[in-house]
């Protein structure tokens, strides 16, 4: 089936936000639209499958289903971030199961062929007959691992399976310019500084509900209190991404008025600014003058999602024992406004079970939305 036919006329969903329509129910509950937007949107873009606190030192392997394709991601001896298909070149079997680290080599469970960090066949053991690790027939340099096109920002890992994507500086431009004040190193204190959530819906829909702040007042009273839906301020990038900002940023996480050491450099807008954006198709980021966190979407099945939460701060300082009440404090909090959302976006998606057109966008407060789904639909169609 062409692709016009199975996610059809997707012109209303391109128009200007006061006219368009949202993306039909079956981007939402159609396996046959989930199968073309696999292909369309996760592997012909820039997608985002883990991050660079997942395989911290040299021999570490951290294994990914990328929406039904079985990736792993692995540090080698230089320090260098690299993804691989999980698949020995030998009989198609699974090659990491669970993360850990794997020293010098990456090991087959089936026959032991052997591979090194950057994914050369090394070892055959027995290949030839007993006690014969060669043959002629084996050509071990036609039969390394194969090698995902990638690259890390934010600490956040990006692939682009059909190699076709521009450049990530390319294709991420205007966001990378957007925050270049921001292009310091960011350190990740460990478990207290991520967490995961399930959430029963679509991917999309989490990416919908963090682009906007119009649910604030209703979905988050509390934050609403200091940071109210007036405080905030669109953000689009048609291209790129799109979200929300807010201007009154002034977290108290220690009632002596205690704070994380701040990002150098930063202009005067970041003392009380904070932005918050999702880069298409599956990552949500925020900035702060003090740490920043990243939200990787996983999609679980079509009307399921695993969010993988990192929160990462300015020094190295505030990862330490003298900031540990801290950031369990800022984790906490952040994970109160995450859980808040998820029964909205489990809401909608039950309603995609309905006789729902796509909906009716505000002109005003779902632009960052509205420009998400027209993202999409500009993906699906090309």
């Amino acid at each position: 089936m062409a692709a016009a036919d199975l996610v059809g006329d997707l012109s209303a969903v391109l128009g200007e936000t006061r006219t368009a329509r949202g993306l039909p129910n079956g981007f939402y509950i159609s396996e046959d639209v989930a199968a073309e937007e696999r292909r369309k949107v996760f592997e012909g873009q820039w997608t985002a499958i883990g991050f660079g606190k997942d395989v911290p030192n040299a021999g570490d392997t951290y294994p990914v289903d990328f929406v039904g394709t079985p990736l792993v991601i692995v540090r080698d001896e230089d320090g260098a971030v690299r993804v691989f298909e999980n698949v020995c070149r030998h009989r198609g079997m699974i090659l990491v199961e669970e993360p850990k680290n794997v020293r010098r080599q990456i090991r087959c469970p089936y026959h032991s062929w052997c591979y090194d960090l950057k994914g050369k066949l090394r070892a055959t053991p027995h290949v030839g007959g007993p006690g014969v690790n060669e043959h002629p027939d084996m050509d071990k340099a036609l039969l390394g691992l194969i090698e995902i096109r990638s690259t890390v920002w934010r600490d956040v890992v990006f692939v682009n399976m059909s190699g076709t994507a521009p450049a990530f500086e390319v294709d991420a431009a205007s966001l990378i310019e957007r925050w270049a004040e921001f292009e310091k190193p960011v350190y990740h204190a460990g478990p207290d500084s991520s967490f995961e959530l399930v959430v029963q819906s679509n991917w999309k829909l989490a990416v919908e509900n963090f682009c906007e702040s119009y649910h604030l007042p209703f979905v988050h009273p509390g934050l609403n209190s200091y940071s109210r839906l007036e405080d905030h301020y669109m953000i689009i990038e048609n291209d790129e991404f799109s979200g929300q900002g807010t201007l009154v940023y002034n977290p108290m996480l220690d009632e002596s008025g205690r704070q994380f050491p701040k990002f150098e450099g930063l202009s005067d807008k970041w003392d009380v600014a904070a932005e918050y954006v999702a880069l298409y198709p599956n990552v949500l980021l925020g900035v702060h003058k003090d740490h920043a966190f990243a939200i990787i979407l996983e999609p679980t099945g079509l009307s399921g999602t695993r969010e993988r939460v990192a929160i990462y701060y300015a020094k190295e300082e505030a990862t330490g024992p003298d900031y540990a009440d801290m950031r369990q404090r800022n984790t906490a909090l952040w994970k109160g406004v995450f859980l808040e959302d998820i029964g909205v976006c489990e809401g909608m998606q039950k309603g995609r079970s309905s006789q729902f057109d796509g909906g009716k966008f505000s002109p005003v407060m779902d632009t960052a939305t509205h420009a998400f789904h027209a993202w999409v639909a500009r993906a699906m169609t090309a």
